[in-house]
């Protein structure tokens, strides 16, 4: 008698300081691969490694139209994150290049070190029209290899010439280095960094979030750009029903205590692949909780797992989506947070001054 089809296939484990269990494959890929178990002894995959390639974009800053996420223009100097979160929603995009948003999105990076010089031709275009821009809104900015690219300091670096407003978010501290821009852009109200909190638990960060920052050092941050005059949003961001929902005051408490001036929060999402990443990952972790948690997501959107409505899809719907709203208004209003977007919405674009525009002329031979 045969077996059915998934009676020798082999569980998926969890990988040292990698987010993902496995490289799912992308929803574009005419094939889906498994592992299964062929009677030898299996010795484990070895550990996966990073991997940089580098990229030549013609053009660097991107448009979006959301009103969900409060700015129109963004750089991304880097496509997939070292940091591994399993929750990130940019893990789909990996599939567009025929790669896994699981491991591969955080194994496979591309880099694009001509990001500076791209930035520096767009602001300098006759059209140009002057509007906050945030860094790292699909990948972190300052992501671990950052320390060696230096693509986002040399980005900061002509925002910083030009008078140019930006946002950042981060779950690095490694943006304490570039203090010496951020703290003179602050003094012309030309800067806002959001620091993402996720969870206060070290374990489950460093499970969840393997090679981001500590959440003390996130902490850390905080105090250390609030010292230097940069206004200051924590993120707590996302929030996993279930399993981190009742730290938000906690995060909030700590926030403030270190200087946070602003706060915000996004319900966990789970488009496209991220749904069975995230399911795998609580399966390997927390498999007390698996069932909770995604039973409570759906409760949370409509009896589904991911509702891409605009209004909604960062904050969920129902009784218990209502209940975190509230919790989170009230703790803002004991530490006296402003909500949300407050802190960009200082931002002076008027002092904006374009680059001079290279008009050498390009030789015919």
């Amino acid at each position: 008698m045969s077996r059915g089809p998934d009676a020798s296939a082999l569980p998926n484990r969890p990988v040292k300081g990698r987010g993902s269990l496995s490289r799912r494959d992308g929803r574009f890929e005419p094939l889906v691969h498994q592992a299964v178990d062929d009677g030898w002894t299996r010795t484990g995959d070895p550990p996966p490694k990073t991997t940089v390639t580098r990229e030549f974009p013609k053009s660097i800053i991107a448009r979006n139209s959301s009103p969900d996420v409060g700015f129109d223009a963004s750089i991304n100097p880097y496509r997939g994150c070292e940091h591994g979160c399993v929750y990130c929603y940019a893990r789909p995009t990996h599939a567009y290049q025929g790669l896994s948003p699981g491991l591969d999105f955080e194994t496979r990076l591309f880099a694009k070190p001509n990001a500076a010089d791209l930035l520096r031709a767009e602001l300098a275009a006759p059209g140009y029209r002057c509007k906050p821009i945030m860094l790292g809104a699909n990948t972190d900015a300052y992501q671990p290899l950052e320390r060696e690219w230096r693509i986002t300091r040399s980005v900061l670096e002509v925002l910083h010439e030009t008078n140019h407003p930006a946002l950042i978010v981060t779950k690095s501290n490694l943006v304490t280095r570039d203090l010496d821009l951020l703290s003179d852009m602050a003094a012309r109200h030309l800067v806002a960094v959001a620091v993402s909190v996720t969870t206060l638990d070290h374990r489950l960060a460093n499970r969840m979030e393997p090679r981001a920052a500590t959440p003390s050092l996130r902490l850390k941050a905080i105090r250390s750009l609030s010292e230097a005059g940069v206004p200051v949003t924590v993120m707590v961001a996302p929030i996993v029903p279930a399993l981190t929902d009742w730290e938000l005051e906690r995060i909030l408490d700590a926030a403030a205590e270190n200087g946070a001036s602003a706060a915000g929060y996004v319900l966990l999402r789970l488009p496209l692949e991220i749904k069975d990443l995230v399911a795998e990952w609580l399966d390997a972790h927390k498999p007390g909780m698996a069932k909770k948690v995604m039973n409570r997501m759906r409760e949370m959107r409509d009896g589904n797992y991911y509702v891409s409505r605009f209004g909604t899809r960062m904050r969920g719907t129902g009784r218990h989506a209502d209940l975190i709203a509230d919790r989170f208004r009230l703790a803002c209003k004991k530490h006296k947070l402003a909500f949300g977007s407050a802190a960009r919405s200082d931002l002076d674009t008027r002092r904006f001054t374009p680059p001079p525009r290279d008009t050498r002329q390009m030789s015919l031979l």
